[in-house]
């Protein structure tokens, strides 16, 4: 696998000068997260710079890069080139970049859509994308203080944030997102109850 010094020269060349000081805000912030949440940080640096890898190729070469490398799409994927990116990223990475640390790949993967029971590097991946420095929307205070005190209650109000957007735009929802934002949910309230029954 490349080093990060030679995976930063080859996104300093594939993505816009915007996009590349993202991944680089979210490489900081993925290991931030990791570690205050006990994760490997040199993981979570690596994915985080390499998550947008694929962001500014035209959607017609990331679906050609897709079916050419023989990925099943269903399909909301198709009628969705947002998410192509994610998707495109996680092979990309694999093929262009050696990347063989499956949770590395996932984390490239599921950082737009989320899914049911992420990883770790996954939802701090996820959420770094969320409260990278550069972030400016409404509401990435509340993002960036949720992010610190719980990894799901900050997926919950991303998650939610995104669904309405999406919602709002009239445009599909992938039920990965779905199955995201209700695990997260879950893991909260379970979680609730636990300090609840402690507190009796």
């Amino acid at each position: 696998m490349k080093t990060d010094e030679q995976l930063k020269l080859l996104l300093k060349n594939r993505l816009s000068e915007k996009r590349y000081i993202h991944s680089l805000n979210v490489a900081e912030a993925s290991k931030r997260l990791a570690a205050l949440y006990g994760a490997d940080e040199n993981k979570a640096y690596t994915a985080g710079l390499i998550h947008d890898c694929c962001k500014d190729t035209p959607a017609g070469e990331q679906l050609s890069y897709m079916l050419g490398n023989s990925m099943e799409l269903s399909e909301c994927e198709i009628s969705s080139a947002k998410l192509y990116h994610a998707m495109c990223g996680s092979l990309y990475v694999k093929n262009e970049y050696g990347v063989t640390d499956a949770d590395i790949i996932n984390a490239v993967r599921y950082h737009t859509t989320g899914r049911k029971n992420m990883s770790l590097l996954e939802k701090i991946v996820f959420i770094a994308d969320f409260i990278s420095d550069e972030r400016d929307y409404n509401g990435v205070e509340v993002m960036r203080e949720k992010a610190v005190r719980s990894l799901d209650e900050a997926i919950v109000e991303g998650l939610a944030f995104t669904i309405k957007d999406l919602i709002d735009k009239g445009v599909l929802l992938h039920p990965d997102t779905i199955d995201a934002y209700n695990d997260a949910l879950l893991n909260l309230m379970k979680k609730q109850r636990q300090e609840k029954s402690n507190e009796s």
